[in-house]
């Protein structure tokens, strides 16, 4: 185990001081599509305008702040209801901060080593914009246990207003962290990728020769929650779209291009819609979404990928899925080839039975339209110009 520096400790915020904070950051754990997010650090002061703390309204909160002692949050997250040992994928300080910012990165690896040290083997997720340098690289691969995959953010983004941070940052990252890598993986996460504002060719170019330095790449586009577009507006920042949304915005033209500039300049690493996909890619195992079932979505994959997904997705019970479901609070609608279709379940639940079931599962009340691959319906044919 390589040694890991003992971290200076951020500062608790008292129970009084937590009070004033919104529920969702009081509440440290939260299930997403990409695993079990664990954020027992908020504050960050990178200032992004695109970025999600406007949710929680803490954007202004720009020093890290610990919520609760790094042992307590990885036990907090072992014991918790939704935790499955070898199986729940794990997300570390995705929501209120970056990972690697100086305060914060001794945490994030005292993390990683009480994970790794308790034997579990779960995808652990950390994604971050920020500085990794040799040493940090030494560090994230002296674990044996869990598969880690380093998500380095670029998006190219030249306007100051909307991203203070330069891309080079991120670029620099990449590349030490490619360079590096043994036990653990990289992914390029490319995003958010808006038109008019880093969707040139000139931004495409650059982002292609990025994926020479990753094991996979992903492209997504913009979170454009009500909550962003009133600080757009406050600010006076270009808006890239006439509404707000619950889903990310990539339009069809948009995706279309970005796949024509990959025939074009060539990818050195495989080209993903989504973030598991590439993730599992680099580790060589299935998608832990089950995203074969919405085979649309596999136009672009490898063909070993492909045979791997293949393999492990299955059909689940019936009899099984519906008791889950009721277990949850919910009712099952029906199984289809593409989904696990629910009635009654919020977002958390629903991850949980599909990262168990390896098998995509939808809310009847927020349909995924064939092609749209879960993206908002901004700048894509309304149903009725599909049909």
């Amino acid at each position: 185990m390589y040694p890991i520096p003992n971290p200076r400790p951020l500062p608790v915020l008292t129970p009084a001081q937590q009070a004033t904070l919104r529920e969702e950051l009081r509440e440290i754990i939260e299930y997403r599509k990409s695993g079990l997010s664990l954020n027992w650090i908020i504050g960050c002061p990178l200032d992004c305008g695109y970025c999600v703390r406007h949710l929680f309204d803490n954007f202004e909160m720009k020093q890290p702040r610990a919520l609760t002692t790094d042992a307590e949050a990885a036990e907090l997250l072992v014991r918790h209801r939704y935790f499955r040992r070898h199986i729940t994928p794990i997300q570390l300080l995705n929501r209120a901060t970056d990972p690697m910012l100086p305060r914060v990165k001794p945490h994030l690896f005292e993390m990683l080593r009480q994970l790794d040290e308790r034997g579990l083997t779960n995808h652990v997720l950390v994604i971050t914009r920020w500085r990794i340098d040799p040493e940090d690289c030494a560090i994230l691969n002296s674990f044996s246990n869990i598969r880690l995959t380093v998500l380095v953010t670029h998006s190219g983004i030249e306007d100051e207003r909307i991203e203070p941070v330069d891309s080079n940052v991120a670029a620099a990252s990449l590349r030490t962290a490619f360079v590096h890598a043994d036990r653990y993986r990289v992914v390029l996460y490319w995003r958010p990728i808006v038109p008019a504002l880093n969707d040139s060719d000139e931004h495409l170019r650059r982002g292609f020769e990025l994926s020479y330095h990753a094991h996979a790449t992903v492209f997504t586009g913009l979170f454009f929650r009500d909550q962003i577009r009133d600080y757009y507006q406050a600010h006076g920042l270009p808006e890239p779209y006439f509404e707000g949304a619950r889903r990310k915005v990539f339009p069809e033209d948009l995706e279309q291009r970005i796949l024509a500039a990959a025939s074009e300049y060539g990818t050195g690493s495989p080209l993903f819609r989504k973030t598991s996909c590439a993730v599992t890619y680099a580790h060589a195992v299935a998608d832990y979404n089950g995203h074969y079932g919405i085979r649309e979505l596999c136009d672009i994959c490898p063909a070993a990928q492909l045979d791997r997904c293949a393999q492990s997705w299955r059909r689940p019970d019936l009899s099984y899925t519906a008791a889950v479901a009721k277990d949850l609070g919910g009712r099952l609608v029906e199984i289809n080839d593409r989904a696990v279709v629910v009635e009654g379940l919020s977002e958390q639940p629903r991850y949980l039975m599909q990262h168990g079931l390896g098998y995509q599962v939808h809310d009847i009340t927020k349909p995924h339209h064939r092609n749209r691959h879960g993206r908002a319906d901004l700048g894509w044919p309304t149903l009725e110009e599909t049909l």
